[in-house]
């Protein structure tokens, strides 16, 4: 391996683990503010700060998006699996709704089939499999007690790939900052919407306040920790190629299961190591060898 590649390589492990850090400070905000909240107030933080940026290297003009019913249903995609999955983090440990997460890589090359019209090799499908059997083994102890709450990871995984799919036909419409802005911008007032209809609906579990200054402290860190994750991942993609940093992001596990472990006293149970390892295991498969990889990483 170049020292080039080396570097890349570096650049995402650094960016998948701030990613999960940024997660743990989430679950942190369970019982302070709800979920859709903060998800709103992450999003309008970032997309303002992206905002800045953009305007200040590219200018006005770079604010003009093209095919911007694309942008819209990126932002719309990104929008429903970040409130599954901060959802999934409130109330499920964290290293289970991260396994679970996993399986975004593996539905993006099947839905990229359906609905880009790309060849879905033989061993896509066999991927599935295997993931699909990880979810099963990672759900089963609290499939039962769960309930309905199973199913946030699964539904923030399929807006994830359905994410990445839309971000596959944007590709090339303009620079990877201006893409960033376009999804944080079409992203935030979908979910301030929904948590005003949210909090106007009187059911008294979805009332929320103003947020105190930790929790608005605590989102404005996510903004930042996602955001920096987003920029080193994508400077060890042109470093050494998303093929050969994309097994990189399942350094999220680790440092999912250190922080569950450590912050929140969730011990990963053999079940949950179980099916994580075949989710994990789909996903290296599916990459190795591939010129191109999917990157959920825009939560």
């Amino acid at each position: 391996m170049t020292d080039q590649r080396r570097a890349g390589l570096a650049y995402a492990v650094t960016g998948f683990a701030i990613l999960s850090v940024g997660d743990a400070v989430v679950k942190s905000m369970a019982g302070a503010w709800p979920a859709f909240a903060v998800a709103a107030l992450r999003f309008t933080i970032g997309a303002a700060g992206l905002s800045l940026l953009l305007f200040r290297t590219e200018g006005l003009h770079a604010f003009v998006p093209v095919r911007p019913w694309l942008q819209a249903a990126r932002g719309v995609c990104l929008a429903v699996a970040s409130v599954s999955f901060f959802s999934a983090i409130y109330l499920m440990p964290l290293a289970e709704a991260m396994a679970i997460g996993f399986l975004a890589p593996v539905l993006t090359q099947m839905l990229a089939g359906l609905l880009l019209g790309e060849r879905v090799e033989r061993r896509v499908w066999l991927a599935s499999l295997v993931a699909l059997a990880g979810v099963a083994i990672v759900l089963r102890p609290n499939l039962a007690e769960l309930g309905l709450v199973a199913l946030l990871p699964l539904n923030s995984a399929l807006f994830f790939a359905l994410m990445m799919v839309a971000n596959r036909a944007s590709a090339g419409l303009g620079s990877a900052l201006s893409a960033q802005v376009f999804i944080a911008g079409f992203c935030a007032p979908i979910l301030i919407a929904g948590a005003a209809a949210a909090k106007l609906s009187g059911i008294p579990a979805f009332d929320f306040g103003w947020p105190t200054w930790d929790v608005a402290a605590r989102c404005t860190v996510v903004a930042v920790t996602a955001s920096s994750a987003h920029w080193l991942a994508y400077i060890g993609t042109t470093k050494a190629g998303a093929a050969q940093v994309a097994p990189a992001i399942y350094v999220q596990m680790l440092v999912a299961i250190t922080l569950g472990w450590w912050w929140f006293d969730d011990r990963p149970d053999l079940y949950t190591l179980a099916g994580a390892g075949l989710i994990i295991s789909a996903g290296l498969y599916l990459w190795h060898g591939s010129a191109r990889g999917a990157l959920p990483i825009n939560r």
